[in-house]
């Protein structure tokens, strides 16, 4: 059976040992086995995340870690600022509309990244700003943003900065603690090589001021019911097992490698990606291109819409643009268990299919 491959930025293969360790008779979650995997898993996601923050963990896609962040720390009427620059930075906007919150957007070119000076003149102009909403790669782009800078300007504020790492983390350099970043959202089905359906939070003391005073409408995705368990590897409600142990088999992967270990090889696989697109003549769309997800222009003439459909005949799963760059990109990611194998295969597919299409490579 030919293999295919899927190269989308979420969701991305599943190693072969991390199949098998879900693939085993389930537990239940009430036992100490359980609960010793879940307390192994938070001391790990610690490492990924790089901080001594307790890492939350819920059932849930990666927006309902963009949900809880926004719901744990304001208020209706609060004010917040939020970088638009893709659809996952509207997706905060909207979400901190849903919930009565004031949104100062800061909207920038898609494919560009956020200044600090200009978040800076934001906070300036409303300086009862409680929290400032970005993200750490903005997938529908494949844009990296300067989080560390950005991150600098917030530590004489009581304003906390929320970052969406959710396609970025493992992948694109992140250091939650040492940059200064109050709350860290995270998703299972990007570098850490599961199926979607674990969302992550990872909350600093900092934030936590802001969760005790927070008064927006929340049940199921509520910090504090998950921070007063998860030292003793528990949760509030139901999880979901077989992901929570296929994480655990995950991050004793990426630990073993090392995480910066693990940050340098997508890195190399990102720089291989680009180097080969730019030998196809093809243009890279970000002006600061994720170590997560490359984006390349589709050639003049060729229909990207088509291009993605006949890359899926030939056994590839590209991602296309959305929004505004629907049929004009393509996105590739290099990210979790992706090889490097894998991306010289599928590559070598999108210069056939680019050949086909009549494109000058």
């Amino acid at each position: 059976m030919e293999k295919h491959y899927l190269m989308t930025p979420g969701p991305t293969p599943i190693p072969e040992e991390i199949i098998k360790t879900m693939a085993r008779p389930i537990i239940h979650h009430r036992t100490p086995q359980y609960l010793d995997i879940v307390k192994k898993v938070n001391e790990d996601l610690k490492k990924v995340f790089k901080t001594s923050c307790n890492v939350l963990t819920f059932t849930a896609s990666g927006t309902g870690a963009m949900e809880a962040s926004v719901v744990n720390t304001l208020c209706q009427g609060d004010t917040a600022v939020v970088v638009r620059g893709g659809k996952f930075g509207e997706r905060f906007a909207e979400i901190c509309q849903a919930y009565g919150v004031k949104v100062v957007p800061v909207d920038i070119d898609w494919g560009t990244r956020p200044e600090p000076s200009v978040i800076e003149g934001a906070l300036k102009r409303y300086p009862e700003t409680k929290a400032v909403f970005m993200q750490l790669c903005e997938t529908s782009t494949a844009t990296v943003y300067d989080v560390k800078s950005i991150a600098g300007l917030m530590r004489e504020r009581e304003t906390i900065l929320v970052v969406d790492a959710i396609s970025g983390l493992g992948a694109d350099e992140f250091e939650m603690d040492s940059w200064g970043v109050d709350v860290a959202c995270g998703g299972s089905q990007k570098s850490l090589m599961l199926p979607p359906g674990l969302a992550f939070c990872a909350v600093s003391k900092k934030a936590w001021t802001m969760v005790r005073r927070s008064k927006l409408p929340k049940f199921y995705l509520d910090f504090e019911k998950y921070d007063q368990l998860v030292d003793k590897g528990d949760s509030p409600w139901t999880p979901s097992i077989t992901l929570v142990i296929g994480l655990q088999r995950a991050l004793s992967m990426i630990t073993q490698e090392g995480v910066d270990n693990f940050i340098k090889r997508h890195k190399a696989d990102a720089e291989f990606v680009r180097s080969f697109l730019k030998g196809l003549g093809l243009g890279i769309y970000s002006k600061f291109p994720s170590d997560a997800v490359t984006a390349a222009k589709v050639p003049h003439g060729v229909d990207g819409s088509e291009l993605i459909r006949s890359l899926k005949a030939k056994g590839v799963t590209f991602a296309g643009g959305q929004s505004q760059l629907k049929g004009k990109i393509i996105r590739i990611a290099h990210m979790g268990g992706i090889t490097r194998e894998d991306l010289k295969a599928a590559l070598g597919k999108l210069k056939e299919a680019l050949k086909e299409q009549k494109a000058k490579v």
